[in-house]
């Protein structure tokens, strides 16, 4: 599903050129549960961004189900990032005056689904993250892992081919940090792929591969 050749991010620092990622090679299958554990600074966060669609490589390539992502315009790129890909981020990113419902049915409105399909999905995915008799709570008056279940949830909702988790756990305490693994678990069971991006080396030990990244360089670690 993803292959990454060669891929390098550089920034200019000066008359220096600095390596977000540098020269880093990967290829993650369909229904896989992978890891990619790297400290601060490491480069975890612009491979995020890269294997998003968030950002593009200066060299390398990156193709996705098979497709080099450098064929797609803007537009087909943010189609994406709705349709393939289900975003899942450390601070939640919820939007603060919308209910946990219409945080979840957001996308859908984008897709321009009708609003009985969209109401379907949105129970749906409220349901599978165990979230259904909190619909109507806005995020201020949910608990940080019941925030987290939303936010799994809107990514859910789209039907994506693609997980990509971002310190998914990072503001939460241990206990509901591992609720949420759970969760991941459960969605990796039923053929989801599954990419989790993490400095915390006991989370990355939850994936079937740990990848680890240093220096912008990828190293694939002994299988969990």
């Amino acid at each position: 599903m993803i292959q990454l050749q060669e891929v390098s991010k550089i920034y200019e620092m000066g008359n220096d050129k600095v390596y977000a990622l540098d020269h880093a090679s990967l290829e993650i299958g369909k229904g896989e549960f992978v890891s990619i554990v790297g400290p601060s600074g490491s480069g975890k966060s612009t491979m995020m961004n890269i294997i998003g669609c968030l950002d593009t490589a200066d060299e390398g390539s990156y193709i996705l189900d098979g497709v080099s992502i450098e064929r797609y315009s803007e537009k087909e790129l943010a189609k994406i990032r709705n349709q393939k890909i289900g975003f899942i981020f450390q601070n939640f990113n919820l939007l603060p005056r919308l209910t946990a419902e219409e945080n979840v049915e957001l996308p859908l409105i984008y897709q321009k689904l009708s609003a009985q399909e969209r109401k379907h999905r949105v129970q749906k995915a409220l349901e599978q993250v165990e979230l259904s008799h909190r619909m109507g709570h806005r995020p201020t008056e949910l608990s940080g892992g019941q925030q987290q279940r939303v936010a799994i949830a809107r990514a859910l909702v789209t039907k994506p081919c693609l997980f990509l988790a971002d310190e998914p756990t990072g503001n939460l305490d241990s206990k509901t940090g591992q609720e949420i693994m759970t969760l991941f678990h459960t969605l990796h069971e039923t053929g989801n792929t599954i990419v989790l991006i993490t400095h915390d080396s006991q989370v990355a030990e939850e994936a079937g591969r740990k990848i680890h990244i240093r220096d912008g360089r990828v190293k694939e670690v002994a299988e969990c």
